[in-house]
């Protein structure tokens, strides 16, 4: 039996050894800011973000929400209810790719799958790219490399480890027709990045993601996908259908990525925040 001095030092053992551990992993969360783990380099001290707001990046899923093929992914029906069975619980039939969604490697390339992407890199620096000027006048508008280098003009260099949002100003569509623009021929049109500016992300910039206010990487009218064949053959990731970057600046948040922790899966829809 341990008298109450004894209980007192062990108490505050134990809580010296709860923040030494917590400063050796370096994960520090409070209403103010947090910091990101540390590097595999036991010397490197964490790296702390502030903020004062979190803005949610992701749609409500329903199973009318918009898709590429027009048809419904999302199907819920009921297993139990609080009346009958304590609990109310559902079955979910979902198409990955679906909703708010991660795109893992997998998805176009013998890549890793959602469950084995990084958790670091799930988390960066955002940096928003607003080309809603032009989507407005041209549904077929893509991210190109000048938007980057004049981004880069305003902002300074994209940091390596960041990710790249397009901001076509696509989610205030998320409800109409307009969200797929199909024509009578039955092709969609929408913005998406080109190629050449995710060529130049990922050998130039080492960016680690990219995401889109719209159904695709690639802009709807694309035949042969090559933003998603080349990024996504590289093993990295991308997000297709966020919401709310107008409520962003262009630089200085923190996007992080509840992406789907299921084994072997190519995506599926995720959580994804902004820290302000």
């Amino acid at each position: 039996m341990c008298l109450p001095a004894c209980l007192e030092k062990m108490a505050l053992l134990s809580r010296r050894q709860f923040f030494t551990r917590a400063a050796n992993s370096a994960v520090v969360i409070s209403s103010a800011g947090f910091a990101l783990p540390a590097q595999a380099d036991s010397s490197a001290s964490p790296r702390s973000i502030r903020y004062s707001r979190v803005v949610d990046l992701t749609h409500t899923l329903t199973s009318d929400f918009p898709t590429f093929s027009g048809k419904s992914q999302l199907e819920m029906s009921t297993v139990g209810t609080l009346a009958k069975d304590g609990f109310n619980y559902f079955r979910w039939n979902i198409v990955e790719h679906t909703g708010t969604h991660l795109d893992a490697p997998l998805h176009r390339s013998n890549g890793v799958s959602a469950d084995r992407i990084s958790p670091e890199a799930l988390i960066g620096p955002l940096v928003i790219v607003d080309i809603r000027q032009r989507a407005g006048a041209d549904s077929d508008s893509e991210v190109t490399l000048e938007d980057l280098k004049s981004w880069e003009s305003h902002h300074g260099r994209i940091a390596s480890g960041a990710i790249v949002a397009m901001n076509s100003g696509w989610d205030a569509h998320v409800r109409t027709a307009k969200f797929r623009s199909s024509d009578d021929d039955g092709h969609l049109h929408f913005p998406g990045f080109h190629v050449e500016a995710a060529e130049f992300l990922l050998s130039k910039r080492d960016v680690v993601g990219i995401a889109v206010d719209t159904l695709s990487l690639d802009r709807g009218s694309t035949k042969d996908f090559p933003v998603h064949t080349r990024w996504l053959g590289s093993n990295r990731w991308g997000l297709e259908c966020i919401a709310n970057l107008a409520e962003l600046p262009p630089q200085g948040a923190t996007i992080i990525v509840g992406g789907p922790k299921i084994a072997s899966a190519s995506g599926g829809p995720s959580r994804v925040f902004a820290l302000v």
